[in-house]
């Protein structure tokens, strides 16, 4: 076979066979495919898509490029979570510790920034000294340790797929279902969970735009999971404004620290107790959604939800010092309100606008190599629906420069639409796919 053939069958709108994919991807994970030619035949899948049976022959490409964990001597059951990707997303460092101290070992591998989207390992990484790069031998002994790891993805674990998903950030290659499910998919079945839940976003803050979009790909993943032996669950939420009201990796570290320690965003605790109601379950420790709600409300209350994360960090290299003080996590040094240019309501905020504000800050990546400033973001004060008055700082810029701030501006204020009559904010969550 011949990469240049398969991109040209692509490109022409014809499905590539179970052979085609499976060479594709042994090839790509070898080496022998270069980069320019995968981003060839990516663009290709974005502009002609996928047909069932070939995103699903992908996906299992994908994860069988790579080992194929197996933690059944250390847990009977392990779980893990997955988001399609949003602005102010922050739901993992909420879920997983909250999940785990209900007694369902959450072993999880993140990826790094997409797009306008953040990273949960680059969120991670914002805390001084923690590592997400892990080897086998440490991510098992914290499963069985701790029931808790949260690593960047294993080199081993469908290497195919994370040399194209850096691939895709910088290629204008990933807003495409197909290659979005496959994604998601591959890392969970390889990361061996028995029980996974999805969180489906759709928005302008999201990589779905439309809640049609969202249900096809919710489906899509639900399929492929359950067609893998694995209990599956997507919960679609909106994301037609940020998730929380920081946007920004050290920034939604400290709303996640507030969300554990029984405050936080309500959007942000109630999307991750919905998420957390699927997995309790999925896994067989409730019956109904109350009593599983209960159970997972119980361990915030009680404080055991943020234990349970303060000991990850430990155990994962962190400065602790920072869950007792936020303030040592990175600052940015300039803080510029950015004021309502006029008075009402706020009716609308387009949430890419933001989320690309902050790459430009640094917050994000230009490029699959680059560093990324952990202090920059954005705070918003003012959300869809929140009455306004002009002059009134509706949101503040964190940045590394006076000059980089300024340079935002516009962007942000683009982002923005006002109304002088009142505006209702959109429901977070809508449709749960099983």
């Amino acid at each position: 076979m011949r990469m240049v053939d398969l991109i040209a069958k692509k490109r022409d709108g014809h499905a590539l066979t179970t052979d085609e994919l499976d060479w594709l991807i042994e090839q790509y994970a070898a080496g022998a495919i270069p980069d320019y030619q995968m981003s060839a035949w990516a663009m290709a899948v974005v502009l002609r898509g996928m047909d069932d049976r070939e995103t699903t022959d992908l996906t299992l490409a994908m994860a069988h490029s790579g080992a194929m964990l197996d933690l059944h001597d250390l847990a009977p059951i392990t779980v893990d979570k997955h988001s399609t990707g949003g602005v102010g997303d922050k739901t993992t460092l909420v879920l997983a510790p909250m999940v785990a101290a209900a007694g369902l070992p959450m072993a999880k591998m993140s990826g790094r920034g997409l797009g306008f989207s953040g990273g949960t390992v680059d969120k991670l990484e914002s805390i001084p000294g923690l590592r997400t790069k892990l080897d086998a031998a440490e991510f098992r002994r914290l499963v069985r340790e701790v029931g808790l790891v949260l690593a960047a993805q294993s080199d081993t674990l469908a290497p195919a797929d994370q040399r194209l998903y850096a691939l895709r950030d910088v290629t204008a290659t990933v807003e495409s279902l197909p290659l979005i499910a496959a994604s998601v998919m591959c890392k969970k079945l390889a990361a061996g969970a028995d029980c996974i839940v999805l969180d489906v976003k759709y928005g302008s803050g999201a990589f779905m735009h439309t809640r049609d979009e969202a249900r096809q790909l919710a489906r899509t993943m639900v399929a492929i999971g359950n067609g893998a032996g694995r209990k599956v669950a997507a919960v679609i939420s909106s994301m037609q404004q940020p998730l929380g009201r920081m946007i920004g990796n050290a920034l939604e570290v400290r709303e996640a620290f507030g969300a554990l320690r029984g405050g936080g965003p309500p959007d942000v605790v109630e999307l991750c107790l919905s998420l957390g109601v699927q997995l309790v379950r999925l896994a067989g420790l409730r019956d109904d959604d109350a009593a599983a709600r209960a159970l997972l409300q119980d361990v915030l209350a009680s404080g055991t939800a943020w234990a349970k994360f303060c000991q990850m960090v430990a155990a994962q290299g962190g400065d602790v010092t920072c869950l007792v003080d936020p303030d040592r996590l990175p600052t940015a040094p300039v803080q510029i309100a950015l004021p309502a240019p006029q008075a009402g309501f706020v009716a609308a905020i387009d949430g890419m606008a933001l989320g690309l504000a902050v790459n430009e800050l640094g917050g994000g990546r230009a490029h699959k190599d680059a560093a990324i400033n952990p202090a920059v973001g954005l705070a918003l004060w003012a959300k869809v629906g929140d009455p306004v008055y002009l002059g009134q700082s509706i949101l503040t810029i964190h940045a590394a420069t006076r000059a980089e701030a300024e340079r935002v501006v516009p962007r942000l204020l683009s982002a923005y639409t006002f109304s002088a009559a009142p505006v209702s904010p959109p429901p977070l969550i809508e449709e749960i796919v099983s």
